[in-house]
């Protein structure tokens, strides 16, 4: 019995983490990349729902009405949750006919989201978040695929310029593997999902955002859902910052952990391979099993430790879990991060297995996060 539990739970984490790229790696090999069409210019409605986000609300705004993209019509909408700075003062002094400001109670980002769009006209809606930045040819790159008319989707590509000296360093690994992993997946045509952060959508492909749900995971999967593809546009490039604190990284973890469940049952009926073809199985491996995959982490060490005396292979990955479970701990303790990158990458680790567990705990438990604050966060 112990044994069972033990490859049960060791080669589903396998699998999500390493097998499942290595398969998309071989079909991505094997796949003919399809040539980019050119576009008429669309309209667009670029959407952001903010909460006090007075700092970072003036430049960002200004990007976006600098970008070379010449779109046939331009608006900014900038949705504010409730906010309690200058976040409503700051944008609206700008007092360009391109952006509209909504001051709204405080009522969670989903609701945010849905009064903005409820009064964009674009032909496509562009989701951004205030405190990321852009480039100058940002929104060019990440409309150019929907001149395809089978792509309903598009996600940008971010990334953490300054990994800075903690856990943020696995924050940037992190990016960098999720963006191998949507190349794989773009060559196969089975992209996932996308990051809120840049993310395009096809105007009629909208559904209302749930109150509970990932709001990236949900807007992206509007397309599948009316059978249109996800494309990750990796030259569409929007930075972020990563975040070193480990309360911080925590929380995080299990919002995004309770969130993205939810939304994989909200969206339960793209998990079926009959309909959906590979995207159900990419959707299960990417989301599902990676998700579920920490908490087998625990049982895995229990049998572990019960198969001790069966033999060498078990003595030596029960002495390499503890080890890295230790090294993990020590990196949590170097708060100055003195210590070299793969003590802060096990604690970046760490503190995720540990976030994720605990998120389909609350999961399970039914609780959700209807409310955000995007600088408890950072």
């Amino acid at each position: 019995m112990a044994d069972s539990v033990f490859w049960l739970c060791l080669l589903l984490p396998t699998y999500a983490y390493l097998g499942y790229p290595l398969t998309l790696a071989v079909l991505a090999a094997c796949t003919r990349a399809k040539p980019l069409a050119e576009g008429e210019p669309l309209s667009v409605s670029v959407i952001i729902a903010a909460h006090n986000e007075a700092a970072h609300i003036e430049h960002k705004l200004r990007t976006l009405l600098a970008q070379d993209y010449q779109a046939t019509r331009l608006e900014i909408i900038v949705a504010s949750d409730g906010s309690s700075d200058e976040t409503v003062a700051r944008a609206s002094a700008l007092q360009d006919p391109r952006i509209r400001v909504l001051d709204l109670p405080r009522g969670g980002k989903a609701a945010a989201l849905n009064a903005a769009v409820a009064l964009a006209d674009g032909d496509v809606l562009v989701f951004t978040d205030a405190d990321n930045q852009w480039n100058a040819q940002t929104l060019g790159r990440l409309l150019a695929p929907l001149a395809d008319p089978d792509v309903g989707c598009v996600g940008g590509h971010m990334i953490i310029p300054d990994p800075g000296h903690a856990l943020s360093l696995g924050d940037s690994l992190y990016r960098h593997y999720e963006a191998w992993l949507r190349r794989a997946e773009n060559r196969t045509g089975c992209v996932v999902s996308t990051d809120g952060a840049l993310l395009a959508l096809r105007r009629e492909l909208f559904q209302a955002v749930p109150a509970h749900v990932n709001d990236d995971f949900f807007l992206s999967t509007c397309a599948p859902v009316a059978g249109k593809r996800i494309v990750f546009a990796e030259d569409a490039i929007v930075h972020d910052q990563g975040v070193d604190e480990v309360d911080k990284q925590f929380r995080r973890r299990l919002r995004v952990t309770v969130g993205g469940l939810q939304s994989l049952a909200c969206r339960r009926g793209l998990i079926n391979p009959l309909r959906h073809g590979f995207y159900a199985v990419a959707l299960i491996s990417h989301k599902l099993i990676r998700r579920l995959a920490p908490v087998l982490l625990v049982p895995l060490l229990i049998s572990s430790f019960w198969l001790q005396d069966a033999g060498t292979f078990y003595q030596l990955f029960l002495i390499a879990q503890l080890a890295g479970y230790a090294v993990g701990l020590i990196g949590l303790l170097d708060t100055r991060g003195i210590l070299p990158r793969p003590f802060r990458l096990a604690a970046f680790l760490l503190v995720t297995l540990a976030g994720m567990c605990g998120g389909l705990w609350q999961f399970l438990r039914g609780h959700s996060y209807q409310q955000w604050n995007p600088q408890q966060n950072r």
